[in-house]
């Protein structure tokens, strides 16, 4: 076809040719990376390129709000970022979803090939058309979409969603979308919903089946005051869903055996000031994780997990320290704590805490623990069972401490003791109740006699 356009001349055809082989160009896909081995969906929080700019191999894409923390996703290669395609504050996207578009360099970002979204729900429209007669309504469910939220507020308020004003991505009614249309809508148009429950007339219409519970109360209304058996709908986070998926797993398939006993404080507190007096500041709870870890490596038949086949001795005593964030409860490890002085493990401690509230902790910082450690003492529990970390056997609940009167051996005299509450939560199949007990008698020994245990 070239060689006949230059034959006649037809140069503005030529032309035209080569601008409709280069109009589009082929696009790099970015799509939602697995970055962590448990992640099975992530959240976009930020994205750190914008449409247009220039990005190199190893360059921050956007920010990812995985299942434990939140993790700055790299590019791969060289290119340009052409389209993003999941905005910002996008929730619950599944592996594999493609969130952005690439072009390599000198490409026209502009002219990027937008891939087929939404070519799977138009074949299904085709497929249910010939049933229809009329050929019009097919395209109306295509372009009206809605989240599943949004549905459920519109619907339960008898409200036409054709009035909302889409601001999701590719024109997606959001939950917010729905709220605002909520605010400008007539209120009537709310209150038979929320009155029906009262009326004699509207049960009688709509029977419900015998035994069936009833609907689920109506959502409330932001700006206004909660009416009776309303409810306001709170979004889960990513690191929220998944502590609610393994806190289920562990407590339907491990069979949690429970023993406590009482530890003196005293002489830790004592320690504690002595050290203070040198500048050295530690807390009560790096003595526990390095009692704790002593006393595992001292009974390595404790050092075990639970696997698919059965039980897998540990090599390596990390202890999973338990650190409450606004995302939920995130247990970043210490890794070799047995090997590690107090004050080293104080340092560890501080700092994997403080980068588990910021959401940035690496997956090699919370993953591998093998004995897990909850302390509650802070707030003034005196004494609780902790839930086991699966695939872990043991975790050790610690209580706050206090001061009471018992009768010393030696003397036969009172004496006022600083005695703390600690509580084994531990996975039968793999420790039993005599193992526990004996745990718990080494752990004790460890606690009151400090001096046992090297200090760094």
């Amino acid at each position: 076809r070239i060689m006949s356009y230059l034959n006649t001349g037809s140069y503005g055809l030529l032309c035209l040719l080569f601008l409709s082989l280069i109009h589009c160009v082929s696009p790099v896909k970015v799509q939602m990376p697995a970055l962590s081995p448990t992640m099975e969906e992530g959240s976009i929080v930020k994205w750190l390129k914008k449409e247009g700019e220039a990005v190199a191999a190893g360059d921050a894409l956007c920010e990812i709000e995985t299942d434990k923390a939140v993790v700055t996703m790299e590019s791969n290669e060289d290119g340009i970022m052409a389209k993003i395609l999941m905005e910002e504050g996008s929730r619950n996207v599944p592996l594999g979803t493609l969130i952005a578009l690439m072009v390599d360099e000198g490409q026209d970002w502009k002219q990027v090939e937008m891939p087929p979204l939404d070519a799977a729900p138009p074949a299904a429209d085709a497929a249910a058309a010939p049933v229809v007669p009329s050929p019009v309504p097919p395209p109306k469910p295509a372009t009206l979409r809605l989240s599943p939220a949004a549905r459920h507020i519109l619907d339960s308020h008898g409200i036409d969603p054709k009035l909302a004003t889409p601001t999701g991505p590719r024109g997606l009614i959001t939950k917010e979308d729905a709220l605002i249309l909520l605010k400008t809508s007539p209120v009537p148009k709310a209150t038979p919903a929320m009155a029906a429950p009262s009326s004699a007339p509207t049960p009688a219409a709509t029977p419900l089946p015998p035994g069936s519970r009833p609907n689920i109360p109506p959502l409330s209304i932001p700006g206004k005051p909660g009416a009776p058996g309303t409810f306001t709908e709170i979004p889960a986070s990513n690191v929220r869903r998944v502590i609610a998926q393994r806190l289920t797993q562990s407590k339907t398939t491990i069979p949690h055996a429970y023993a406590s006993v009482d530890c003196d404080m005293a002489a830790v507190m004592h320690l504690r000031k002595d050290l203070a007096k040198e500048q050295i500041k530690v807390s009560v709870n790096d003595f526990i994780i390095k009692a704790a870890a002593v006393t595992l490596k001292e009974m390595p038949e404790v050092n075990v997990t639970w696997s698919g086949d059965g039980p897998r001795a540990l090599d390596s005593v990390h202890i999973s320290i338990a650190v409450a964030t606004d995302r939920g409860l995130i247990t970043p490890i210490i890794k070799d704590a047995a090997d590690k002085g107090v004050q080293e493990i104080s340092a560890n401690a501080k700092a994997l805490a403080q980068k588990a509230r910021d959401g940035k902790l690496l997956p090699e910082e919370y993953q591998g623990g093998s004995f897990s450690i909850s302390n509650l003492g802070m707030f003034g529990i005196s004494g609780f069972s902790a839930v086991i970390n699966p695939p872990q056997a043991c975790i050790l609940a610690i209580g706050t401490s206090r001061s009471e009167l018992r009768l010393c051996e030696d003397d036969q005299t009172l004496c006022t003791q600083q005695l703390m509450t600690v509580t084994l939560s531990s996975d039968g199949r793999l420790v039993d109740d005599e193992l526990a007990s004996r745990f718990l008698d080494k752990f004790r020994g460890n606690l009151e006699k400090p001096q046992r245990m090297a200090l760094a």
